[in-house]
């Protein structure tokens, strides 16, 4: 496959994920957020289980053991999002979920007591006027809402460098298959517990919970794998960047959600922020064209 084509895959697969705050905002209409969580997780693992069956026949403990712990961190990195957006816009929380790129080498940064990068203490200054220019209202506060999308931020960052250390002891596309499967049945028992778990009874229900499912979770999981394998990191980094873009541009569109002006310059401060710390500043020509395929 051609880098152009493994970027225009990426691309879908970040239209997708944008989307998935508007359809999980859809959902929870008549849907508990556990009850929601699970359907998503357990429809998404049924479909990728199918399409991916003869890479699950050799499964053994450590790879179970590795995927429940994976599933339990994407649970949490769910269960705030979308209790998140009971009480913020689709558009807010797309931009402080794509903090994780931020997250991510700032905690490899302090566990691994490395002095921290000039990109990545511009980014995090950048970040934090933005949130706060995005999420700061007079009087002063900030909702609960942002306050867990941001939270869910931090749980993701976790689970991607949990991933980059599990990833040398087992298949990383069955760690994948096998952390939806786990992430829903987190979902369908904290759902018997704390809610009345339901099947959706409406048409905006069941299409958002197999959006949800079919492309935001098991086709966009499926894609992102194998077009990663003929681009770079960087420009995978550069693409995934968008995510909040779109998130916002499906709030306007069906959502009909608008920004104040300070809100567009938080968005656009945090983008930057992102842009910037999934950005490689080469030092040379021969470094440009090796990465960015430059002539």
């Amino acid at each position: 496959m051609k880098p152009i084509r493994a970027e225009l895959l990426l691309l879908v697969v970040t239209i997708f994920w944008g989307s998935s705050y508007l359809f999980m905002k859809m959902g929870l209409d008549s849907l508990g957020e556990f009850n929601l969580i699970a359907l998503r997780f357990g429809i998404a693992f049924i479909l990728a289980a199918v399409i991916f069956s003869r890479r699950l026949r050799h499964i053994n403990l450590y790879v179970m053991k590795y995927s429940m712990l994976l599933g339990f961190i994407l649970f949490l990195v769910f269960v705030t999002i979308t209790f998140g957006l009971n009480t913020t816009t689709t558009s807010n929380a797309g931009f402080l979920v794509s903090l994780t790129v931020v997250f991510v080498p700032l905690i490899n940064t302090l566990i691994l007591k490395k002095k921290i990068e000039m990109k990545l203490t511009i980014s995090i200054i950048l970040a934090i006027t933005g949130i706060a220019l995005l999420t700061l209202h007079f009087p002063v506060a900030i909702t609960p809402g942002d306050l867990l999308c941001i939270i869910g931020a931090f749980f993701y960052a976790i689970h991607i460098i949990v991933v980059g250390q599990l990833a040398q002891k087992a298949d990383t596309l069955t760690l994948g298959i096998l952390q939806l499967g786990f992430a829903g049945l987190f979902g369908f028992i904290f759902a018997f517990i704390f809610e009345t778990p339901v099947i959706p009874n409406s048409t905006t229900s069941w299409v958002s919970i197999l959006v949800l499912s079919i492309f935001c979770s098991a086709v966009g999981f499926i894609l992102q794998v194998i077009a990663q394998k003929y681009t770079s990191p960087a420009r995978t980094g550069l693409i995934f960047s968008l995510e909040p873009v779109f998130a916002a541009l499906f709030g306007y569109l069906f959502a009909h959600e608008f920004m104040s002006i300070s809100g567009y310059i938080g968005a656009s401060l945090v983008l930057l922020s992102i842009i910037i710390s999934t950005s490689k500043f080469p030092s040379n020509r021969t470094t440009l064209e090796k990465e960015y395929g430059m002539k």
